[in-house]
């Protein structure tokens, strides 16, 4: 197996406890990166760039801290990190979420075996605060195929979970600073220029999913990523206007409700049980 960099980025508002879990899944892997780069999106409290000292203390040969001046978003950020991956696999990893410690043992193995592929995720287990808890599973479409067609509406990728080749995220421009859909955005390029993607039938990570995640999803801010992201696939030719139609009109649905109800309209229609 060849080596790979994991890539994430960090902002003021990010709990240490949180983040320092995060670290710690991604830095115990049963096969360990030999380039782990973070992105600080601005300058952090006190509290966080102690944990990130701690972790570059502990490993000085593998982290590898960049950062921003003010804070720029998460396509910036990401931008900026991978400029410093030194691998072609990248694997993209969330501050509050847990990886399970043979995730990316899993995707390497599966890019020896298939060297077309460009962009590899898998399932989730969503919870509350306890990860031994779970409340439901994001499952995605398995195949390239399904994958394409699922994307035409909805997010193919539990982005947490993705490893990709960072050259051919670099040919389709990489990310664009989108708030919230930034990844969504990235993802209908590559499918669109044809390269070959696939989701594990397993869980790769475990993601926190509060009451603060559904109010963020039921915001304006999300609703606004939501409409420019789907238009600019129309605009490329991948999603038809029904498409967007569709997916704006499930938008503005969770903007005009209340994180509750939002989280009982995931729970029910877009999540499967643990």
């Amino acid at each position: 197996m060849g080596g790979y960099s994991v890539l994430m980025s960090v902002y003021p508002g990010e709990k240490p406890a949180y983040f320092e879990q995060s670290l710690e899944s991604m830095i115990k892997q049963t096969v360990v990166t030999d380039d782990f780069v973070v992105v600080c999106d601005g300058p952090l409290t006190p509290e966080l760039d102690a944990v990130l000292e701690r972790y570059q203390q502990q490993y000085p040969g593998i982290f590898h801290i960049v950062r921003m001046e003010s804070n720029m978003g998460i396509g910036s950020a990401a931008n900026v990190g991978l400029q410093h991956c030194k691998n072609d696999l990248v694997a993209k990893m969330d501050t509050d979420d847990i990886a399970v410690p043979t995730r990316c043992e899993a995707q390497l193995k599966r890019f020896a075996e298939c060297p077309e592929l460009t962009v590899l995720g898998g399932y989730i287990e969503e919870f509350d605060e306890d990860p031994a808890c779970p409340t439901s599973v994001r499952s995605v479409p398995l195949s390239n195929e399904n994958i394409r067609k699922f994307a035409r509406r909805r997010q193919p990728f539990n982005n947490m979970t993705v490893m990709y080749r960072r050259e051919a995220v670099m040919q389709v421009g990489a990310y664009r600073n989108l708030r919230r859909a930034e990844d969504f955005d990235l993802y209908i390029r590559l499918l669109h220029a044809g390269y070959y993607c696939e989701n594990m039938d397993q869980v790769l990570v475990r993601a926190r999913v509060n009451s603060a995640a559904f109010a963020r999803r039921g915001s304006v801010a999300t609703l606004k990523g939501c409409v420019q992201s789907r238009w600019n696939s129309y605009k490329l030719g991948y999603a038809s206007f029904l498409d967007v139609c569709v997916c704006v009109c499930g938008g503005i649905v969770m903007l005009l409700s209340n994180p509750a109800i939002c989280k009982f309209i995931y729970k029910l229609f877009l999540r499967d049980k643990p």
